[in-house]
């Protein structure tokens, strides 16, 4: 069951929209749960679905051609999951999509979301927004591939993100900054050494 208080932090996600159309959204959308392991998406999936993620965390990630996972992005809580590949591509999905706990989500289809926001003109500002900050964070996710050491995209990390350091393996903040795991290690030695 849905409480106010989930209802507020949707409606603070949504720039410039009302209750009615949070609730509209809500009645259009799909409550579904999923067990850790699930794949929400699978590469070559090209449904088009969207995912408002209420509880839990899921995981992106290719497999390369030495069939080493490679995990690519993090997803937990009043975050949105979708395959830009299906979305803004119209090509199937490149990466999977994965749960890691047991994962609540709002699911819903992406022409059903079209049609809905066709008719409420201030939900097309929302979409607009929400595929900007996509955009918007892998442009400063490649930027800091260019601009930080190993160890700064670490601290990065964490300050952005510090309840996903004990919610993650290490191999896959390793993936996410580009490191390997024993480098990961070090680094944490290091900036605990620091500390002393």
């Amino acid at each position: 069951m849905i409480n106010l208080e989930e209802i507020k932090k949707m409606y603070k996600l949504g720039r410039n929209l009302t209750l009615l159309d949070v609730q509209k959204l809500l009645q259009a959308a799909r409550m579904k749960s999923f067990p850790t392991g699930t794949f929400l998406i699978s590469e070559g999936a090209v449904k088009k679905e969207i995912f408002f993620i209420r509880k839990g965390l899921v995981r992106a990630f290719a497999i390369n051609d030495k069939g080493d996972e490679i995990t690519t992005l993090l997803r937990k809580e009043n975050q949105i999951i979708a395959s830009s590949d299906i979305i803004l591509f119209d090509q199937p999905a490149q990466f999977y999509y994965q749960t890691l706990e047991p994962t609540q989500t709002f699911q819903i289809d992406y022409e059903l979301l079209q049609s809905i926001i066709a008719e409420n003109p201030k939900l097309e500002a929302n979409r607009k927004f929400i595929f900007q900050n996509i955009l918007k964070e892998t442009l400063k996710r490649i930027d800091s591939f260019v601009l930080l050491s190993p160890e700064e995209r670490y601290i990065h990390f964490v300050r952005s993100n510090p309840d996903l350091v004990n919610r993650v393996p290490n191999k896959y903040i390793a993936n996410i900054l580009g490191i390997t795991p024993v480098s990961l290690s070090r680094i944490r030695k290091r900036i605990a050494s620091k500390k002393k």
